[in-house]
């Protein structure tokens, strides 16, 4: 939270020679991800909650079924329907949606989320999502852009578990066959695994990490009753509404717990996911 406070008040220094509060500049938040970030309408909920007590915080997003960050900048969509998109490898001349997102407005704070298992596969981790996000920061028009790498939550499926991709899909120079995670066998260490795997991602990027992984990971231990997932992997409404609850304290160093806005979900439910996102 600290972090984000200097955030704010780094924008308050920016613009002291204007006569206007700082509460008068409008911040343009940006979304690039997929249905990790959209499911459940997750940026539409933290907008109405900015709504409340930050009116000038503006949310946006860029988010596709499936795709990574390096699709982002590689593929152009042809189709879509409401469960999926046809997409194709860009040719030399043409730009992605998101390259033309990016390239609207000068943003001011950008979220990045990658699928959980993309940072759990070393390689894919080191020579995919660091190039990918190395790209997306040379876009960004803005020099004084923060970047925040969005850190998701283990999937449902049973234990022990591996993930795996083939070494092709990542690097030709990768000589074996297949890049795969470390075994996973519980809900504690897989958890831990990706918090650490996250970790390097922002260490190697310079950037700022969010802490959902961790506020799922204690309502899966300490309030068992709350269903999170709508799938394997997928936020349902209250897990949207948690990472909704994350993203506000981060952007605002303001308590989700005296936001009075709780949308579809249940009172009682709302107060004690507000109450895990402090």
């Amino acid at each position: 939270m600290r972090n984000f406070l200097l955030i704010i008040l780094a924008f308050t220094i920016t613009n002291c020679k204007s006569q206007k509060p700082q509460s008068s500049k409008e911040l343009n938040v940006l979304f690039i991800g997929n249905s990790l970030t959209y499911f459940y309408d997750m940026p539409q909920t933290l907008q109405m909650m900015l709504n409340e007590t930050n009116s000038n915080i503006k949310i946006e997003h860029s988010t596709f079924p499936g795709m990574s960050l390096s699709d982002h900048l590689d593929n152009i969509i042809e189709s879509r329907t409401e469960n999926g998109i046809s997409a194709r490898k860009k040719e030399d001349g043409e730009t992605t949606e998101t390259e033309i997102k990016i390239a609207e407005k000068n943003w001011d704070i950008i979220i990045l989320q990658t699928g959980t298992v993309s940072v759990l596969i070393p390689e894919n981790r080191d020579l995919k999502i660091n190039k990918a996000i190395t790209d997306i920061k040379k876009l960004v028009s803005n020099p004084k852009c923060k970047f925040i790498l969005f850190n998701t939550w283990p999937s449902k499926n049973e234990y022990p578990k591996q993930y795996c991709y083939p070494s092709r899909v990542i690097d030709k120079s990768i000589e074996k066959e297949r890049c795969c995670s470390p075994i996973l066998e519980n809900l504690e260490q897989e958890s831990r695994l990706i918090n650490e795997s996250y970790d390097l991602v922002a260490q190697k990027n310079n950037l700022l990490k969010s802490d959902n992984g961790n506020k799922f990971y204690e309502v899966l231990t300490k309030h068992p009753e709350i269903e999170l997932y709508e799938d394997d992997s997928h936020p349902n409404k209250y897990g949207a509404f948690l990472n909704a609850c994350v993203f506000y304290q981060m952007l605002t160093d303001k308590k989700a717990s005296e936001l009075k806005f709780n949308g579809e979900i249940e009172p009682k439910t709302a107060e004690l996911l507000k109450q895990v996102a402090k």
